[in-house]
C-alpha cells in the first residue's frame, strides 16, 4: 500500500464557525479517525496550532536564524494533517472526500516521494 499525506488548509488565525459546530468537527474527525484505524488505513494524524505560533528556522553561512510566523505568507496554512496508506490514488481520494467532510475544510492529497 501506498502512503499518502492529506493535509488540511484553513484561511486565517480565527475559525469563523460557532463553537458548536467546532465541537461537531471535532466529533466527526474523531469519528473519522477511528474508521481509518478499524480500516488499516491509518499511520499518524495531528491538528496544528495557528500559524501565528510557527517558527521558522534556517542554517544560513555557518549560522541558525529563526524568525517569528508562517514560513510562506500566504492566505491559506495548514491546520492539520492525517498519515493514510491506501492501495491507491482513488481510495486515498475517496478518504480525503470523508476527511473533508468531517473537518470541514478542503484536503490536499500527495503520495510520499518513493512510496509504492
Amino acid at each position: 500500500m501506498t502512503q499518502y499525506l492529506l493535509s488540511v488548509h484553513l484561511t486565517g488565525e480565527a475559525d469563523p464557525r460557532s463553537k458548536e459546530e467546532i465541537q461537531q468537527s471535532y466529533q466527526d474527525v474523531d469519528k473519522f479517525n477511528a474508521e481509518l484505524k478499524a480500516g488499516r488505513n491509518w499511520v499518524f494524524a495531528g491538528g496544528l496550532h495557528a500559524p501565528s505560533t510557527a517558527t521558522v528556522v534556517r542554517a544560513q553561512g555557518g549560522q541558525v536564524i529563526t524568525t517569528d510566523g508562517p514560513y510562506a505568507e500566504t492566505k491559506e496554512q495548514l491546520g492539520g494533517f492525517w498519515v493514510i496508506e491506501a492501495p491507491d490514488l482513488d481510495a486515498a481520494l475517496e478518504l480525503a472526500a470523508r476527511g473533508s467532510a468531517a473537518c470541514g475544510g478542503p484536503v490536499e492529497v500527495r503520495p510520499f516521494d518513493g512510496a509504492e
